[in-house]
């Protein structure tokens, strides 16, 4: 049997739920719910708290509810609960990405190579960034303003003292003009540590997710380091995108209908050769990142 550490397996979970497990299957094909996490062998793995989902599913349909309604109701309420951090949403499902400790200049980098492929390669994307504070954001405004004049929607997160979203400001909504919409973030928001980009597009996934640890006193901000995630794989893409618009429906209302169409589905599962180049690009990373004089 499998330890607490490793999930549940489906048929676990269907003995748990009393739902088959060709059904459990069948929901995550057509709505992408429940969302397993993949083992090193491909294994699916799922978290306790989607016994307690799935029986509220079934306690919804019971009352009425369509099965659609009933899996997109209980999942937006078990994603405002668990995904209050970008980054821990991904540890946490998608356990085997690999994070490593970088500093602030080859994560710069690394963002801006991201932000480039995606202003190149993809066709109306979806663009989340997170700045933790506004002032970092103003410095990278022009080119951001920049990437949103091909995007369909773009969405920065920092400690803004309003919002700029939909008739509320200079964002990307109807009438407002291009560039991106703005979302505050409370002064106790996890996110307020943290620093990332999701590139939502089906031609060129990608996203960097970085978590500044408390605690460490640095002599500048060039001497910041961050703990970091990055991936091209369509499925952590999807759910760090997923992440990032429930964050902003939550923090913004406004936002609702301009994410609504955001993909929630499955996705093709990334291929061994991607798997094999982003162990190499990690390793790259590093040496490069060693490389850099460190600063007190």
């Amino acid at each position: 049997m499998s330890g607490p550490q490793d999930g549940l397996t489906i048929g676990e979970l269907a003995r748990r739920t009393g739902v088959a497990a060709p059904t459990l299957r069948s929901w995550e094909d057509r709505y992408g719910f429940p969302r397993p996490q993949r083992q090193s062998g491909g294994h699916r793995r799922y978290p306790d708290g989607d016994v307690v989902r799935i029986e509220q599913i079934l306690r919804l349909r019971a009352a009425g509810t369509s099965l659609q309604a009933a899996i997109t109701q209980v999942a937006r309420a078990g994603a405002v609960a668990a995904d209050l951090s970008v980054f821990a949403g991904l540890r946490r499902r998608h356990p085997g990405l690999m994070a490593q400790e970088l500093s602030k200049a080859t994560l710069l980098a690394l963002t801006h190579a991201v932000e480039d492929e995606c202003s190149a390669q993809a066709g109306q994307a979806t663009l989340f960034g997170g700045f933790q504070q506004e002032r970092f954001y103003r410095r990278s405004e022009p080119r951001w303003r920049e990437l949103a004049r091909t995007a369909r929607l773009v969405v920065v997160f920092a400690d803004f003292g309003q919002p700029s979203g939909p008739g509320n400001g200079p964002g990307n909504g109807p009438g407002n003009g291009p560039g991106p919409v703005t979302v505050r973030l409370p002064e106790d928001s996890p996110l307020r540590r943290e620093w990332f980009l999701v590139c939502a597009a089906p031609d060129c996934p990608a996203f960097v997710s970085a978590w500044e640890p408390p605690g460490r006193k640095v002599s500048s901000d060039a001497a910041r380091r961050f703990e970091v995630l990055w991936s091209a794989d369509p499925a952590a893409v999807r759910d760090a995108a997923l992440i990032c618009a429930q964050l902003a429906r939550t923090l913004s209302p406004g936002l609702e209908s301009r994410l609504a169409d955001l993909p929630s589905g499955p996705v093709t599962p990334a291929s061994a050769d991607l798997h094999r180049a982003t162990s190499l690009f990690n390793r790259m990373a590093r040496y490069l990142d060693e490389a850099r004089p460190r600063r007190p």
